[in-house]
């Protein structure tokens, strides 16, 4: 009995027409990486940013790109919020409001040759007489696209900063200092191999 490598196995169950796209998609996923984490640049869909509000309170968000899990995007406001508020000169502070949004895309890749005048008919499916320009009988079920879903993340929360009495009196309040301790490592990228 011969055994399929698992990839293999798996376009063949796909059908030859979910190969090309299969590959390209793989090879762009393979490519990408979860979202650093850095500052929002303009021109940039990714990172975090922050704004004062008032003294005491902040804007802080957020966001990452289709690979980035939702866990992760939720630990980098939370590291951002700690470092804003020891940027301010504060101890601790608490979320007053803190959401995730969940941003999903959808989009059509055509696939196959793109339609022609003379032979492509109906989405270069039909020819003349209703069979297919390139052999198949172009049914009209039979889409000319693929339905590509994309999501990413947001996280966004206004915080207030508060002295160490006033943290004292909230059950609520975080340590600045333990949020960089404990999530701030997670933030660091890793380091190249050195050989």
């Amino acid at each position: 009995m011969t055994r399929l490598n698992p990839h293999l196995r798996l376009f063949a169950q796909l059908g030859i027409k979910a190969l090309p796209l299969t590959l390209i998609a793989g090879l762009l996923a393979g490519c990408m990486a979860p979202s650093p984490y850095a500052p929002r640049l303009e021109g940039n869909q990714t990172g975090y940013t922050d704004r004062a509000l008032t003294q005491n309170r902040y804007r802080v968000t957020f966001t990452g790109n289709t690979v980035t899990p939702r866990e992760t995007v939720e630990s980098f406001l939370l590291l951002r919020a700690a470092e804003v508020t020891r940027a301010a000169g504060y101890t601790n502070f608490v979320f007053d409001t803190r959401n995730t949004r969940t941003n999903t895309s959808v989009q059509t890749v055509p696939y196959g040759p793109p339609p022609d005048p003379f032979w492509g008919g109906y989405y270069g499916r039909r020819g003349l007489g209703g069979f297919g320009g390139w052999g198949g009988w172009g049914f009209a079920y039979e889409p000319a696209v693929d339905v590509v879903v994309r999501t990413n993340f947001e996280a966004y929360a206004e915080i207030v900063l508060l002295t160490p009495d006033q943290a004292a009196k909230e059950p609520r309040s975080l340590n600045a200092a333990d949020v960089i301790t404990h999530v701030g490592p997670d933030a660091t990228p890793p380091k190249p191999n050195q050989t």
